[in-house]
């Protein structure tokens, strides 16, 4: 896929729209019963199997050690499987090295030269390549103009901010025009306001390019906003594959749900038709559970929770005690007491009564987003 190719947007086209041409010349990934270890003992892949699909942004998310970054160095081809395949493309390139793949990596320490210019940084793969001067010359233009670097091409590196060297660093991927883009967590040295800016930047710059991009991050914020789809890792085993609001509001098991952030888990104890017994009494569900459902646990996301003196029909009630209240600015957390055990709740406060600690307060649950996991 060319840089020369994509760069070129209709005037009409709205600027965040994906070019079905753009997305067609991206490739595809499809990983096959991965295993890697390192040594005897430590197994930082078990099994992975896993489909990355052309011209989508991509998200490896997990906790440190769960095999994420070791299974981006195989897709660079910085690390090679014990066992299983890699095909980029529909090619097998298990065992191809890194150069010979058209594979590019944005490292989390950016990996640039500190005694080259912002514009010999970029330029450096081209060089190593042999490209042309004049080539070599229009395609750093090009990808400076695009990620917005044309007023520091002459700076040194040393010089420039955080926010500029992940720039630099993209800017000089993406020049030699790679089908696959890694990136081990470019954005994590950045302070906040700078790393929200740039992950919407870094999501319309796939976008525009119709680039495959594969991203490995630990942050579930920053996953959610900018990917297609995630995978959560624990253990060298993926544990769910799925769009962001699925693998949010949908966690398969305890593990994802506790990683996305979510505390309000409760073992289930026993089952009667649509009636849940758990640690907060009975809860009525959408419908019965089916027998191989009957162990595991109950998921109720903080937002759902609903606090106030009506109770919507249908809707589980509960009493509870407001232990603790934390002002988040748009929105208040309650930590609740209901029935001996911690609810956590979080709600807008505009236009709302907000609770006193102290406060006996109703708390009411609808059965359509209570959901059920395996444990």
């Amino acid at each position: 896929m060319g840089i020369s190719r994509p760069m070129t947007v209709s005037p009409s086209a709205e600027p965040d729209a994906v070019d079905t041409q753009r997305v067609r010349d991206a490739s595809a990934i499809a990983l096959r019963n991965l295993h890697k270890r390192f040594g005897r003992d430590a197994v930082a892949l078990d099994g992975v199997d896993l489909d990355i699909h052309a011209g989508e942004f991509f998200t490896l998310l997990g906790p440190s050690g769960c095999g994420k970054t070791t299974l981006l160095r195989i897709l660079a081809g910085l690390e090679a499987p014990n066992e299983g395949s890699l095909t980029i493309g529909g090619k097998d390139v298990t065992t191809t090295p890194p150069h010979l793949r058209s594979v590019n990596t944005v490292f989390q320490s950016y990996a640039l030269f500190p005694h080259l210019s912002v514009h010999d940084n970029i330029a450096f793969g081209l060089r190593m390549k042999g490209v042309a001067a004049a080539e070599r010359e229009r395609r750093v233009q090009e990808i400076a103009d695009f990620i917005k670097l044309g007023a520091l091409m002459e700076r040194r590196v040393n010089q420039l901010s955080g926010g500029q060297r992940q720039r630099v660093a993209l800017a000089r991927a993406l020049v030699c025009e790679p089908d696959v883009l890694l990136l081990d967590e470019p954005l994590s040295a950045l302070d906040a306001g700078l790393r929200n800016q740039l992950q919407v930047e870094l999501q319309r710059t796939q976008k525009r390019l119709g680039m495959t991009f594969v991203f490995v991050t630990h942050d579930q914020e920053e996953a959610m906003v900018m990917s297609d789809r995630i995978a959560v890792l624990d253990g060298g085993v993926i544990q769910q594959v799925g769009p962001p609001q699925t693998v949010y509001e949908h966690p398969i098991n305890a593990f994802v749900a506790r990683f996305m952030g979510h505390v309000n888990l409760f073992e289930i104890d026993s089952v009667s038709g649509d009636r849940v017994t758990t640690a907060l009494g009975q809860l009525r569900l959408e419908q019965p559970l089916a027998e191989h459902e009957r162990h595991g646990m109950l998921l109720i996301r903080q937002e759902v929770i609903e606090l106030g003196p009506e109770v919507p029909e249908g809707y589980n009630a509960l009493e509870g005690v407001v232990r603790e209240r934390l002002y988040r600015g748009s929105r208040v957390e309650y930590r609740l007491e209901v029935d001996g055990v911690v609810l956590l709740a979080t709600a807008s406060n505009l236009g709302q009564r907000l609770h006193a600690v102290g406060d006996r307060v109703t708390v009411s649950i609808c059965p359509e987003d209570i959901v059920r996991l395996d444990a």
